[in-house]
Formats: C-alpha cells, sequence, structure tokens
C-alpha cells in the first residue's frame, strides 16, 4: 500500500512539472506575441499603409516574404502591424468582460435580494440572443470600428463571467471564516478584497485566458463582415475580407492573415489550457 501511495505522488509530481513546464512554453510564446504587437511598427521592413501599384500582387520572394496586396504593400508589414489591433482588442475586451462581469456577479452573489434577481434575468436576456448575431447588430447601428466592434462583443459577453462569479460568491459567503471575518467587525469591502477576491480569481482567470482565442475570433469576425476594423487600418479579419475576392488568383494575400489568426489563436487557447490545469486542485494535491 505505501509502495502504491509512493507511485501516485511521484505521478502526481511529474504531472505538476509538466504541467509548469507547458506554461513557461506557453506563456514564453504568448509573450512574444504581445511584444511583437507592441513593437510592430519597429519590425515591420516596409510601411504597411504605402501603396505602390507598380509591386500589387507579387508572390512571395525575397523582396517580400508573404507578398504585397492588390495595392502593393507589403503583406509582411501589414500582418505585424495588424497583430496591434487583433491582438489588443482581444485583450481589451477580454479585460472589459472580465471585470465589468466579476463585479455584477460578486454584487449579486453577496447582497441578493432583488438586486440580484434583476440583473440575473438581464443576463438571461443577453444569453436568450444569439451571441454573433446580437453582436452584428449592436456593431451596426454604431457603425463600424474596431472599439465599437469590442463594445458590441461585451454586451453580449459579460453574463458568462457574472454568473461564474455570483456561483462562487454564494459559496464562499456561507463559509465559517466569512462569518468570523462579519463577526470580527470587518468592512464589506474588506471582506470581498481579503476572501472573497482570491478565492474566485482561479475559476475567472481561466475563463478570461480561454476566452482570448474566441474573442479574437469574433473581432476579426466582424472586421470581416466591415463592422470591425475600417480601411486601410491593418486588422486581420479586414484583410482576409479584402482578399477574399483573390483566393484563386493571389492565395496569400488571404492565407497570410489567416495563417497569423489561426496561429495565434491556437496559442492563447493552449495556453488557457496549461492554466486550467495549473489552477485545477486536483492538480494541485500531492
Amino acid at each position: 500500500m505505501a509502495e502504491e501511495q509512493k507511485i501516485t505522488i511521484r505521478t502526481q509530481k511529474v504531472a505538476k512539472d509538466y504541467t509548469r513546464q507547458k506554461m513557461i512554453f506557453f506563456g514564453t510564446l504568448v509573450l512574444l506575441l504581445i511584444l511583437t504587437a507592441i513593437f510592430a511598427p519597429y519590425l515591420t521592413p516596409y510601411d504597411p499603409y504605402e501603396q505602390d501599384l507598380g509591386s500589387a500582387l507579387l508572390p512571395p520572394g525575397a523582396g517580400h516574404l508573404l507578398g504585397t496586396d492588390r495595392y502593393g504593400r507589403d503583406m509582411l508589414s501589414r500582418v505585424l502591424m495588424g497583430s496591434q489591433s487583433t491582438i489588443f482588442a482581444a485583450l481589451l475586451l477580454v479585460v472589459m468582460i472580465t471585470v465589468i462581469g466579476s463585479a455584477v456577479g460578486i454584487l449579486c452573489g453577496y447582497h441578493g435580494g432583488k438586486l440580484d434577481a434583476f440583473l440575473m434575468r438581464v443576463s438571461d436576456i443577453f444569453l436568450a440572443f444569439p451571441g454573433m448575431v446580437f453582436a452584428i447588430a449592436v456593431a451596426s447601428v454604431m457603425k463600424g470600428g474596431i472599439m465599437n466592434a469590442v463594445v458590441a462583443l461585451a454586451c453580449i459577453s459579460w453574463p458568462k463571467y457574472a454568473r461564474i462569479a455570483r456561483s462562487q460568491v454564494m459559496t464562499i459567503k456561507s463559509t465559517p471564516y466569512m462569518a468570523a471575518a462579519k463577526l470580527s467587525g470587518s468592512s464589506i469591502s474588506k471582506r470581498i478584497l481579503k476572501h472573497i477576491l482570491p478565492n474566485i480569481a482561479g475559476p475567472v482567470v481561466v475563463t478570461a485566458v480561454l476566452d482570448i482565442g474566441t474573442m479574437m475570433m469574433e473581432i476579426a469576425g466582424l472586421s470581416f463582415l466591415g463592422l470591425g476594423a475600417t480601411p486601410p487600418t491593418a486588422e486581420w479579419g479586414s484583410m482576409m475580407s479584402n482578399g477574399r475576392s483573390m483566393l484563386q488568383t493571389s492565395p496569400w494575400v488571404i492565407l497570410a492573415p489567416g495563417a497569423a489568426i489561426f496561429l495565434t489563436v491556437m496559442i492563447f487557447n493552449l495556453a488557457g489550457d496549461t492554466v486550467r490545469d495549473l489552477l485545477d486542485p486536483r492538480q494541485r494535491r500531492g
């Protein structure tokens, strides 16, 4: 029996070490993506907005590694510059819905009553609509633009975080240590900051990291439909939309931003899966 316990402990330790190594690897890739987006203006070999019709639709080669678009603009430069719009918009959106949704969830879960009932019914209304369809409608009313696309997606994405935070808070507020904190005279704000936020951070952070890739796809989708970034802004979804008519004749125009979206979303999703494994209580045992 003792030998089996040792094997179990050793297996758990190997699993934890492997998860930490994955976290370091994917964390490094995410950091490289963010640094690339930050320093994109300094990494572009050409001006991403300068038109040169004499060099239009050149295939990938030594002068232009990813070719050029219909206006002669270097695709590598535009893909690098597009990382700013796409990645930062997705990160901003995730931060917005995490903060707003968690705040609503904490408020509802802690105080309950009529306020809880009202806000949860509001969240039910948002959840009842097909998400992307509602975002398209809101973005259309707001006349497009990358920030308007972020706001449109935020309108439909916060209820998930509200429900996660609410369920966690309702469990935590009935625990003995919360009762002890209340009897000791601790203020509501102190109880929330000291006892509630640290305990709900795990599920909320995991959900947020896993949502980055999804939100990136949805922002690119709105831009592809003409409801996000507007030309000539370099944004991956908008670039794919502009090049879709040339898929057969000049495929690199649409494949370059498409590959950038695929790789970036994959990296963020794998990083999110690793964060979930790392914060899973079952992974921390032993």
